[in-house]
């Protein structure tokens, strides 16, 4: 772009790159955004689509979605003022980070994480505290703590299970951090259905400083429906709902709620698919010799391997699209797939003994 256009834009773009999925997003085998393998049956389609057809297309829906706000407040038995809706957690996190920060003010945010926080952060031209993971990837809580009462941090962000590295905070841990600094404490949930720790969400109550930011991408498998929540006391929802764009949420994605929610039985057989799916290709790769597989709290699974582009570029050749993490702070050499199909998963470890 012409220089002279540069200087009229907000400065913090040339600090940021467009988000972009390394090799696309259409494979035979598609292992790379840890997405749900299953879509919802059709049956639960056509009642959605059959109830939405009867909605007025012509009007705008309503300035926040309190259909779909009421149905998930009751459902995690929650108050419906200490819940907001939004178009995917993502929106929701533009939102709170638009409410929280501003120029100079500092977050606490754990690396390796979730890349869309340091690109909030950075474009709001907040100052990133960066706490690395231990070795292992899992979080170092003491330091955390201690960065943000050293750098009188404002806003912390917590993605746990975390992504991309699969580690999970304790609930333990979540509320020793959030008693012990002075600032808001964001934890991201987007993968909790699958971990083996507590969910966040019994401390919203009594923790005035915590919110807790769920999706329906991963477990409800509504990742094309665009569909996330914040959850935390009404007093603090009503400040980060005042930045929050109206009408982002439609009809559909609240109707689509609704059916599923309904019908959650589906969603814990697939959980109980996925965590035994995860236990079988982890004891699985155990015995490739050449990889280290990471133990997993998520949907997804971190390897190590001994040259990940080598490894990634040959499993594209073969059909099967998995992550390159390898940019990431800690994960050199590391590759992230999502749990498949049972044939799809068979597949990709066939191709891994292949290289062996």
């Amino acid at each position: 772009m012409d220089k002279d256009l540069r200087r009229l834009l907000n400065p913090a773009l040339q600090q940021i790159q467009p988000y972009k999925v390394e090799g696309g997003q259409q494979a035979d085998i598609k292992l790379n955004q840890n997405e749900s393998p299953f879509d919802l049956p059709l049956w639960m389609k056509d009642a959605i689509l059959e109830e939405f057809k009867h909605e007025p297309w012509n009007r705008y829906p309503d300035i926040l979605p309190y259909r779909g706000i009421d149905a998930y407040a009751e459902f995690v038995g929650i108050s419906s003022d200490s819940v907001m809706m939004s178009n995917g957690s993502n929106e929701m996190l533009y939102t709170i980070f638009l409410a929280c920060l501003a120029k100079g003010s500092r977050v606490v945010i754990p690396e390796p994480s979730f890349s869309l926080y340091e690109k909030l952060a950075l474009l709001l031209q907040a100052e990133i505290v960066a706490v690395p993971m231990h070795e292992d990837l899992g979080f170092d809580v003491p330091e955390i703590i201690r960065k943000a009462k050293e750098q009188e941090a404002g806003l912390i962000v917590l993605s746990t299970p975390n992504n991309p590295t699969s580690k999970s905070l304790s609930y333990e841990e979540i509320r020793r951090i959030v008693t012990e600094v002075d600032a808001i404490v964001l934890v991201d949930e987007a993968y909790v259905e699958f971990s083996r720790e507590t969910s966040a969400l019994g401390l919203v109550r009594e923790m005035p400083n915590l919110i807790v930011l769920r999706t329906m991408s991963k477990a409800l498998a509504l990742a094309g429906m665009r569909i996330g929540f914040a959850i935390t006391n009404p007093r603090l929802l009503s400040e980060i709902a005042k930045p929050k764009i109206p009408f982002t949420s439609s009809r559909l994605a609240e109707i689509t709620l609704s059916h599923v929610l309904r019908n959650y039985s589906l969603v814990n057989d697939a959980v109980r698919y996925i965590l035994d799916e995860r236990f079988r290709i982890t004891e699985a790769m155990k015995k490739i010799g050449w990889i280290h597989a990471f133990e997993s709290d998520a949907n997804f699974i971190i390897i190590r391997v001994p040259d990940a582009k080598k490894v990634f570029s040959f499993l594209s050749e073969e059909g099967i699209l998995v992550r390159n993490v390898s940019g990431y702070t800690l994960m050199e050499n590391c590759l992230r797939f999502n749990i498949g199909l049972k044939e799809e998963n068979d597949c990709l470890l066939e191709k891994l003994r292949m290289m062996t």
